[in-house]
C-alpha cells in the first residue's frame, strides 16, 4: 500500500451545526458540542456520548453555521415508510455520526457489496458484516438493516477515537479485531486484512473521499 494510502486524513464534511474535535492525527470528527471534566472530554453527537481522555484531543474548530432551507411539507403519516435503501440507510448513520459518508459506504461495499442479506462463512451479518456478538454489544439486530448500518458506523466511529483518527488502524481492527491491532502495534500481518484495507481506502478515494 502506498504512503499516500497510509497518510490518508479524513475530513468529516459538515452536515450539521456544531463544532469539529481535532484529534492528534489532524482527523476531525463533527460533533454537537463537548463538555470537559477534568481530565476527561465528553463528545456529544446525534447518536449519543463517547467520552474519552482530553489528552486525546488537539483542539476543536467552531463549525461555520449555515442556515437549512425550509423542510418540506410533511407527507401523510400513513404513507411514509421506512427506506430500505442501504445508501440512503448509510449517509443518514454517516450524519449521525459524524463521519463521511463516502467512508462509511465504502466500509459496507468492501464488506458486504451492500448486500443486507450477506452472511460470511465466519458468521458476520449484513451490510455492515457484524458478528452477532459484536451486535450484542452495540443493542443492534444484526439482520435489521438500520440498526445493522447504525452500529457498523457507531463502531467505526469509535475504532476511529480509540487510534486517534489512524485510518489504517481503525480499519484494520473492524476487519480483525482491536487485540490484533494492539498485540501488532498496527495493522496486523493477515494478508487479508491487509487486502481489506487497501480495497476499503481504494473504494473511498475513487468515491472522491466525501
Amino acid at each position: 500500500m502506498s504512503k499516500f494510502l497510509f497518510s490518508l486524513v479524513l475530513v468529516a464534511a459538515p452536515l450539521l451545526a456544531g463544532e469539529y474535535a481535532v484529534l492528534p492525527t489532524g482527523f476531525r470528527l463533527h460533533v454537537q458540542r463537548h463538555e470537559i471534566s477534568g481530565n476527561v472530554v465528553r463528545l456529544f453527537t446525534k447518536d449519543g456520548v463517547t467520552e474519552m481522555p482530553a489528552s486525546s484531543i488537539a483542539g476543536f474548530e467552531v463549525e461555520d453555521y449555515v442556515a437549512p432551507p425550509a423542510a418540506p411539507v410533511p407527507p401523510p403519516v400513513d404513507s411514509v415508510l421506512p427506506t430500505a435503501d442501504p445508501r440512503i440507510l448509510l449517509r443518514d448513520a454517516a450524519v449521525r455520526t459524524g463521519l463521511p459518508p463516502a467512508l462509511v459506504e465504502s466500509v459496507a461495499r468492501v464488506e458486504s457489496s451492500l448486500r443486507s442479506d450477506a452472511v460470511s462463512p465466519k458468521g458476520a451479518i449484513g451490510v455492515m458484516q457484524l458478528m452477532p456478538a459484536t451486535a450484542k454489544t452495540l443493542a443492534a439486530d444484526p439482520h435489521d438493516p438500520a440498526e445493522n448500518i447504525n452500529a457498523g458506523a457507531r463502531l467505526l466511529r469509535e475504532l476511529l477515537l480509540k487510534y486517534d483518527g489512524d485510518v489504517v488502524k481503525a480499519l484494520s481492527a473492524y476487519n480483525a479485531g482491536s487485540g490484533a491491532v494492539d498485540r501488532y502495534h498496527g495493522m496486523p500481518p493477515f494478508a487479508e486484512t491487509q487486502d481489506y484495507v487497501d480495497k476499503v481506502i481504494r473504494t473511498y478515494v475513487r468515491a472522491g473521499g466525501k
